[in-house]
């Protein structure tokens, strides 16, 4: 599929990610729920080294958003600014306490991914090299995370940040998501309005279309 925009620029675009990567499911949510026709190169992994999204992102990170005159774009922050200035529903409100609101939980959301991925990583060390102190920190962070956000859901309310979805929804939907996926634990026990919120909000199409591939 194709898309274009009337930002100054008017053409293909191509968003490059992997299934399993957080980052890139938030940027990938947010293109079904603004309606944007896209194109995606979605890839298994990033084991590749000639990989477009290497030779484009010399961070070598997913997602990319490839522009048809060469230019890529990176990485999910910026990507979604792009993606919410074009044509369909805003999902970060442009003025005012709640776009930053928005983009604060946006933020802690991004930060439980981080951690998710950290403590991944150390977990494929060789087991000799393996740091518990790791582990921990990035375990406390991810339960600091989560307790923030238990308090911010609302249970009378369906979305995180006013009336209508926004990019913290989905930003914490895939963040949950890519928890459950990579560091699946009883989190729901503690956190019954934060559990109740993402059974909800996983039903929306989008969510169901993106979800990792079971491991």
């Amino acid at each position: 599929m194709q898309c274009g925009h009337r930002l100054g620029y008017a053409g293909d675009m191509k968003l490059h990610g992997t299934a399993v990567s957080p980052y890139a499911r938030k940027v990938r949510l947010m293109v079904l729920e603004k309606g944007i026709a896209c194109e995606e190169s979605i890839y298994p992994d990033l084991s590749d080294p000639n990989s477009d999204a290497k030779r484009l992102n010399p961070l070598g990170k997913v997602p990319v958003l490839e522009l048809d005159d060469g230019t890529a774009l990176f990485d999910s922050v910026v990507i979604a600014e792009f993606l919410d200035a074009m044509p369909g529903p805003r999902l970060v409100p442009i003025v005012g306490p709640l776009r930053w609101r928005t983009l604060t939980t946006a933020a802690w959301a991004d930060g439980l991914m981080d951690a998710v991925v950290s403590r991944l990583l150390e977990k494929r060390r060789d087991l000799a090299l393996q740091s518990e102190p790791v582990f921990d920190k990035e375990e406390a962070r991810v339960a600091r995370i989560l307790g923030t956000l238990e308090e911010l859901v609302n249970p009378e309310k369906p979305f995180l940040c006013g009336d209508g979805l926004t990019l913290a929804d989905l930003a914490v939907a895939a963040a949950i998501g890519y928890l459950d996926f990579r560091y699946p634990h009883d989190w729901r026990a503690t956190h019954l309005n934060l559990a109740a919120w993402f059974e909800v909000i996983s039903l929306r199409p989008s969510l169901a279309q993106t979800a990792p591939p079971i491991a």
